[in-house]
């Protein structure tokens, strides 16, 4: 709490539970001007199964105004972002600064959007990003694809990728979403080459392979410079650019080259070429700010789940309740 008294310039007083007698007086005890903050609501199951009687009880507490400000959970149907909200007159319930900055940007990725338009996907798995790729088919005109996901594209088009991360239950798929960019003249970008290692560890032996013919015993953990050099020259030339997932084990130093290589260029396309980028997803958003580019870049959301719904079309119930 010293933190929010510290941004409000005022005291703020906790209740160690968020309904019930003691709460409700704790509330009604509130004088003009003073803050309450309710113990965690997701210590009641009621919460996250969207339960109406608990939000009800929250909704009791004698609010009169219900500000939504939880873009990161605007995904989950819970009682207090999603349920909640029917108790409320529709002037007396409205989203927050950050809720609304989120939506707007999020609108910058859809419809009328500035060519070339290019997504950069990465992370471990590909039925991560299923929805988002067959989303994206429709919009883009790049999808750059990097990080563990990418093994099993490879895998898909009969390489050896050695160790690397792979699902083999995806494979069909994989193919078929390559199929489908094709089909739509969307260009997808895997990485010509890796950076491989011998085990998984910072301190492995490594070296660079083609990503198709990676040496058995031996795994990709970052991409290769001639990947880097081409994904950077795409990013370059686009005017909307959305980033989710990094290119490799970026944790480890000896594998992090090509996350931030990417981070260099979106933040170069964006300060230098006038680009329109957003950042999403917890590994995105940790390694611009982890390279000192968050300020960088166009917007950094702070909901990885719920932008990626947002952008495979689904809707938020969070954002649904409102209306």
């Amino acid at each position: 709490m010293p933190a929010i008294e510290k941004l409000l310039g005022k005291t703020v007083q906790f209740a160690a539970d968020c309904i019930g007698d003691e709460t409700r007086l704790a509330v009604n005890n509130l004088q003009a001007g003073e803050v309450l903050m309710l113990e965690n609501l997701r210590f009641y199951a009621a919460e996250e199964k969207g339960d109406t009687a608990f939000a009800q009880q929250l909704a009791n507490l004698g609010c009169s105004v219900y500000v939504n400000d939880a873009f990161g959970a605007a995904h989950r149907a819970h009682a207090s972002t999603a349920t909640i909200a029917q108790f409320f007159a529709p002037n007396c319930r409205m989203f927050g600064y950050l809720m609304n900055n989120e939506l707007e940007n999020a609108k910058r990725l859809t419809g009328n959007v500035a060519k070339p338009f290019t997504a950069i996907l990465g992370g471990a798995k590909v039925s991560d990003k299923i929805l988002l790729i067959e989303s994206l088919l429709s919009q883009v005109d790049n999808i750059i694809i990097g990080g563990g996901m990418a093994y099993s594209f490879f895998k898909a088009m009969g390489g050896n990728i050695g160790n690397s991360l792979v699902e083999d239950d995806r494979l069909t798929l994989a193919k078929e979403l390559l199929e489908k960019a094709q089909a739509k003249g969307v260009q997808i970008l895997l990485p010509f080459d890796s950076m491989i290692a011998d085990r998984f560890a910072d301190d492995a032996n490594r070296q660079i392979a083609d990503s198709m013919d990676i040496p058995a015993g031996w795994m990709g953990l970052d991409i290769g410079e001639r990947s880097c050099a081409q994904f950077e020259e795409v990013i370059l030339g686009s005017k909307t650019i959305f980033w989710n997932g990094p290119m490799g084990v970026f944790e480890m130093p000896n594998f992090q080259t090509g996350t931030r290589r990417i981070a260099e260029a979106v933040a170069k396309a964006t300060q230098q070429n006038g680009a329109y980028s957003l950042v999403g997803g917890g590994d995105s958003v940790a390694a611009v700010q982890q390279f000192g580019l968050g300020d960088a870049v166009s917007y950094v959301s702070t909901g990885g789940g719920a932008m990626l719904e947002l952008l495979e079309g689904k809707v938020l119930p969070g954002v649904a309740a409102m209306d």
